[in-house]
């Protein structure tokens, strides 16, 4: 997975790069230029990806095992598949370029993090950066939501109900995401931090 990231991420630079597309506002154009036909085929890759993500989710829930995923997890797959089979169908070039893009990137940072994690417990001093992984999908998300707002505002020609819908779509992600940074590293500090004062605690009403 990490791989097809990186040739989704690499394909969808480069075709952009030579269609010299903007960032704020692009159409989707019916073209049969083959640095538009790069981004078409990455954009489906991306597609493909989502669905293997959605069909590991699928089959990890049908285990019925104990550690079933969160609703951030199923929600974040099942949606993703779905509206990027949306993004195919109906605009799978111009502006649709620039999400699909930057989320491989991050997917590469991600399953970069997973293959270390796999290897063994000598590798957790390489992947204290779990959480910046997480601080970056939520800049992501903000990042797409103010694009989103701004080709409103300035009227751009790319579909405006898949803007309406990306906007609502990246303050979902937002709002899960924040929750989940909080519980998985703030709430962590809050009991250490809490645990550290009670041995203080402890340890001065020895003293006395």
């Amino acid at each position: 997975m990490a791989l097809l990231n990186i040739y989704i991420c690499v394909q969808l630079f480069v075709g952009s790069t030579m269609l010299q597309y903007s960032y704020i506002c692009e159409p989707c154009r019916q073209s049969f230029d083959p640095a538009e036909l790069r981004i078409v085929n990455a954009v489906w890759w991306y597609y493909f990806s989502k669905l293997l993500e959605f069909s590991d989710t699928f089959f990890f829930i049908l285990r019925k095992k104990d550690n079933q995923p969160s609703f951030l997890h199923v929600y974040h797959h099942s949606t993703m598949f779905s509206f990027w089979w949306i993004g195919v169908k109906w605009v799978p070039s111009g502006s649709t370029f620039l999400p699909a893009m930057f989320n491989s990137f991050t997917h590469v940072l991600m399953y970069t993090y997973y293959i270390l994690a796999t290897i063994g417990p000598h590798m957790n001093k390489h992947i204290w950066w779990k959480k910046y992984v997480t601080i970056l999908q939520l800049i992501q998300f903000t990042v797409f939501m103010i694009l989103g707002i701004i080709a409103i505002s300035t009227g751009c020609e790319f579909p405006l109900w898949m803007r309406y819908t990306l906007i609502a779509y990246m303050l979902s992600f937002i709002v899960l995401f924040c929750n989940f940074y909080a519980h998985a590293y703030l709430k962590g500090r809050v009991i250490q931090r809490d645990e550290i004062t009670c041995m203080e605690m402890s340890a001065i009403e020895k003293d006395d």
